[in-house]
């Protein structure tokens, strides 16, 4: 048998072709690992865990995900909803931030408490978040804002401006220019606060008919708008006695107009970066109090789209996409 006999010239080219062969070898399987590990990445990103944590004696409800390490954005919820609400921007925005959503006292899956033991107003609607954050030690952190979840983020943010690194309000109001005629029999029932004004807040403020219109109204195609959304809201405010603690909420609503002066002031005070994004044909809150926000933070951002009340259930990537980017200019 003949044994292979190479030139030194033949055994350099071997050589080389062999550690060309290992090098490719290498480069593929690290790259194989790191798709991998960019996949795994996402896919833990994507994950939106479900949680429950007691504050003040209450269990708080909340929808967290992304990477603990990231930006915090705290999503803040209104009426008549929940954290169910943000069930199609959380992925969006989890691939780069820490997504935090709860359910607010007496909404979806945290505790509603009885009315003998807690008085449903927004002062201790912000008390109960309050200790939340700092449950979950919250030191920096953007809010997102809706509705209810304004008033709600407006006093955390007075009590915390240092924690603050922006705003995003979606059709959240803080100027009296956007309230629509669709408040004159809630105004109503401030200035009177009698059993009739308050009967007639309940046939139609807190009925099917009434959830349904707040998701309806404005939209121009409403095959967009999952029907699981309204029926969902109002299997919880169903709940024996849940009405009534609704009333209580739209009764002490005033105190938020009240204190619209004092968010302007902090508007002006701490100019946070902000951004509107804002359905145009929100039934309750007008363009006007989005362009508002314009008079005491000049740099603000502000964008409409072509809807009702509930804008993320019709335009959630156009506004996932200006979420992202106005983010990506916050301080950390």
């Amino acid at each position: 048998m003949y044994g292979l006999i190479l030139t030194k010239k033949e055994m350099n080219t071997f050589k080389i072709l062999t550690a060309v062969m290992v090098l490719t070898l290498t480069n593929s399987m690290m790259s194989q690992s790191k798709s991998n590990l960019k996949k795994e990445t996402e896919r833990t990103a994507s994950l939106i865990h479900y949680r429950k944590i007691n504050v003040n004696g209450q269990n708080i409800f909340y929808r967290e995900a992304g990477p603990k390490e990231a930006p915090t954005i705290l999503l803040l919820h209104g009426y008549p909803t929940s954290s169910h609400m943000f069930r199609n921007l959380i992925p969006i925005l989890s691939g780069k931030y820490h997504v935090i959503a709860p359910d607010l006292p007496g909404f979806g899956y945290s505790d509603a408490p009885d009315r003998k033991y807690f008085d449903y107003t927004f002062d201790n609607m912000a008390k109960t978040i309050q200790s939340f954050i700092d449950a979950l030690n919250l030191k920096r952190f953007a809010i997102y804002v809706f509705d209810y979840g304004a008033p709600t983020g407006y006093r955390l943010a007075l009590a915390n401006p240092e924690k603050i690194t922006g705003i995003i309000s979606q059709n959240g109001n803080a100027y009296v220019e956007g309230l629509s005629s669709g408040w004159n029999p809630i105004q109503k029932y401030w200035e009177h606060d009698t059993k009739e004004n308050r009967d007639a807040l309940r046939a139609t403020f807190v009925t099917f008919e009434g959830t349904k219109f707040q998701y309806l109204e404005g939209v121009s195609d409403p095959s967009l708008i999952a029907p699981e959304s309204y029926t969902f809201d109002q299997f919880f405010l169903d709940r024996t006695d849940s009405k009534e603690k609704q009333l209580d909420l739209l009764r002490d609503y005033k105190s938020n107009v009240a204190l619209y002066p004092k968010f302007q002031e902090y508007f002006r005070t701490y100019k946070p970066k902000f951004l509107a994004v804002w359905g145009n044909k929100d039934p309750f809150f007008l363009p006007a109090g989005a362009e508002a926000y314009k008079k005491d933070l000049p740099d603000a951002r502000v964008k409409f789209y072509d809807t009702g009340h509930f804008a993320l259930e019709t335009h959630v990537d156009e506004i996932g996409k200006e979420i992202l980017e106005f983010l990506n200019t916050l301080p950390n």
